[in-house]
């Protein structure tokens, strides 16, 4: 067994880690998959699709035709599908340290038939001189691998157009704190010294195999399944237990990268798997001094709060833009009746098909209500189910944005009359019911809305 302590056991050299990944590329897709076939709602092209995030900066919906976007760290090209199929026009330009990977790739979107794009075997710190700037980054499963993140930002921050987002992520430290002491332990058995292999695969196998189901390391670390010899166990070994350079984060750390690379926080990815109050068991009646306490708290100091509460993000997935941007996004249920009357209502492009449109059109002649969450869960953390009657009003959204007043016009040409008292409908009943509804749907971004332009702060 190798105790000598490595001159720095925090990380490895990026040969080491591109050698892992010219072994096995990562994610081991095969190349004629197709997301869209594959995958049962929109949740990965929720949060690969640029409107998302621009949405909660901007509080606008942005096209992407003609949008450059960046995948760094692209791997095998799986999720540079995700981006290209996401965002319809942009053109995707993917980096990998790997060749293997990259080939991969390139493979994956000439057997799609996708030919905006461009794959580099090149580092982070080499983008600059590909001579692009970007409107989107994403940098999902690679910063926590950099040896300096913050750097690895700032690198991102030159190429970022001025309203541009960047997407990356970070390994907790608390929620993988085992997946790190597997790795030391590993460490010393000598099985990180070089590229793990299929012997050091074996040796891992055979440790787990050998020890107690309740060690704990065994008990939270291992599934009995990669007692098996497959691809499968073999990447989630090389991914976790055997990975070259990973290292664990906290949400102050976070932070700190941010502001030394002087980049402001615009939103957690998923920011449902962060919301504070839902960890208590009645959001409406906390106790007292977290009642008061709340409201002034930072994002980053409920974030922290959470991350301590209850650690269970792997990630710690963010997205941000330049400093000094827009200020955050107002909610629709602050609006005055004035920022109504000029705004402006989007679908989210995502859910702007013509068979989800066939599904509202059946619910709204069938009388069913029509259920948003079956197709973008992961905004709702529950179900968002809409009557018919609601789904009639919003029916236009589907062929383009409309003025909330014309959606107003359409309920009150729809329901002219009210159901009880047959009194006609008001201008102000149905101003109300749209507010009302689109205000409830834009907490979930299935609706996105947009101030007048002289109204938008």
């Amino acid at each position: 067994m190798n105790t000598a302590s490595p001159k720095d056991a925090s990380f490895q050299d990026a040969d080491k880690i591109r050698q892992q990944y010219e072994r096995l590329p990562y994610p081991h897709k095969p190349i004629e998959e197709h997301p869209s076939k594959k995958d049962q709602n929109l949740n990965a092209f929720f949060t690969h699709s640029v409107a998302t995030p621009y949405y909660l900066r901007h509080q606008a919906l942005v096209d992407t035709e003609q949008a450059v976007i960046l995948d760094a760290g692209c791997g095998s090209g799986y999720k540079a599908l995700y981006l290209a199929i996401a965002n319809p026009g942009a053109k995707v330009v993917g980096i990998d340290l790997s060749p293997e990977s990259i080939r991969w790739a390139r493979q994956r979107f000439e057997h799609h038939q996708l030919d905006n794009c461009e794959f580099h075997v090149a580092s982070l710190e080499d983008v600059p001189a590909l001579g692009l700037s970007f409107d989107y980054i994403n940098c999902d499963e690679m910063l926590y691998l950099l040896p300096d993140p913050a750097a690895g930002l700032q690198t991102m921050k030159s190429v970022l157009r001025p309203d541009g987002i960047i997407r990356a992520n970070l390994h907790s430290l608390i929620q993988r704190e085992r997946f790190f002491r597997a790795q030391t332990l590993f460490r010393m058995m000598g099985l990180l010294d070089d590229d793990p292999g299929d012997l050091e695969i074996s040796v891992v196998q055979e440790t787990m195999a050998a020890l107690k189901d309740q060690v704990d390391i065994k008990a939270n670390t291992w599934n009995p399944q990669c007692e098996e010899d497959s691809l499968e166990t073999s990447e989630y070994i090389l991914m976790n237990l055997l990975l070259q350079g990973d290292r664990g984060y906290t949400i102050p750390q976070m932070f700190s990268m941010l502001r030394a690379a002087d980049l402001e926080f615009i939103s957690m990815v998923i920011w449902g798997n962060w919301e504070l109050t839902a960890l208590f068991k009645e959001a409406d009646d906390l106790p007292a001094v977290w009642a008061m306490s709340l409201p002034d708290l930072s994002a980053e100091e409920q974030l922290r709060i959470y991350e301590l509460l209850n650690p269970h993000n792997r990630l710690l997935d963010f997205w941000c833009g330049h400093s000094g941007g827009p200020s955050p996004k107002a909610s629709p249920a602050t609006w005055s009746a004035v920022d109504w009357q000029g705004a402006h209502v989007y679908l989210h492009p995502l859910l702007k098909t013509a068979a989800i449109r066939q599904q509202v059109e059946d619910c709204i002649r069938s009388g069913k209500p029509f259920a948003f969450h079956e197709h973008i869960p992961i905004s709702a953390f529950g179900s968002v189910n809409v009557d018919s009657q609601v789904m009639a009003v919003l029916l236009p959204l589907w062929d383009d944005g409309q003025p909330f007043t014309t959606l107003v016009e359409r309920f009150q040409t729809l329901y002219p009359k009210d159901p009880v008292s047959l009194e006609p409908t008001t201008p102000q009943t149905a101003f109300t019911f749209v507010e009302t509804w689109v205000t409830k749907l834009e907490v979930f971004l299935y609706l996105l809305v947009e101030k007048p332009a002289s109204e938008k702060s």
